[in-house]
């Protein structure tokens, strides 16, 4: 089961959504708190890895803001470690500019990532896109025909926000399930990496095939007996992804 952990605090009409945010620089720190702070989200604030599990252990959080490079406890670490029980989105920040950083961030679970020196409104935008993405996902009430999407023994019920495979529950990150419904939803189209990336997080696709090629992988690892030889997710060299019909 794809389980939605989120908090939303009502204040009229307003919501206001609980960003973690951890970095061992704390100038950084305050400088995020600042941006989102104007945007109207609530912040908390952690220094190394382990002081961020410790929050989330206490608290509620729609969102977490997490440095690679920290003492006791670094980002990596920490992410492999959230991601044993807790979805919510993860976005990485990092100092290095080089594919191989941030596809290691992708690989342990993380969402997004965002580089240093990063632009406020690049940062403020990417948080409302996984906040948007996670409110939908979490969101969604029941209806009297559910909507339910099968290939042999893989199936997605997009009301309940369940993944199965052969009746087993297999849990996915908020991106991963995005992907696996558009192809679900579409089985038997080849859809090319710039119209997942595109699809998924609503930009342009300029360097994305990194990034989708990682997910893929994870999803492949989660919903395969052999991801090596994949039963349901396929590609199409030269083309793209697809979910194969029955």
């Amino acid at each position: 089961m794809y389980t939605i952990e989120r908090q939303k605090r009502i204040e009229g009409v307003i919501e206001v959504y609980n960003i973690l945010v951890c970095d061992d620089d704390k100038e950084i720190v305050e400088a995020i708190e600042i941006y989102l702070s104007q945007e109207g989200y609530h912040i908390l604030k952690a220094y190394d890895g382990i002081e961020a599990l410790s929050v989330l252990e206490k608290e509620k959080i729609d969102l977490l803001i997490l440095d690679v490079m920290m003492p006791k406890l670094d980002g990596i670490r920490a992410t492999l470690k959230i991601r044993e029980k807790n979805s919510i989105p993860i976005i990485i920040l990092s100092a290095k500019s080089e594919d191989a950083d941030k596809i290691l961030g992708l690989n342990v679970g993380a969402d997004d990532y965002v580089t240093k020196p990063f632009s406020p409104l690049e940062l403020i935008a990417r948080v409302k896109s996984q906040l948007r993405r996670y409110n939908q996902l979490g969101g969604s009430a029941q209806t009297e025909q559910e909507k339910v999407y099968q290939v042999g023994g893989l199936q997605i019920n997009d009301d309940l926000k369940e993944v199965t495979v052969d009746g087993e529950p297999v849990k996915l990150t908020p991106i991963e399930y995005n992907i696996l419904l558009l192809l679900m939803k579409n089985q038997g189209r080849v859809f090319s990496i710039s119209q997942i990336y595109e699809s998924i997080w609503n930009e342009e696709a300029i360097g994305a095939d990194n990034t989708v090629a990682v997910h893929i992988r994870h999803i492949r690892e989660k919903i395969e007996i052999n991801p090596k030889d994949p039963r349901y997710l396929k590609v199409v060299w030269g083309v793209g992804y697809k979910i194969e019909k029955s």
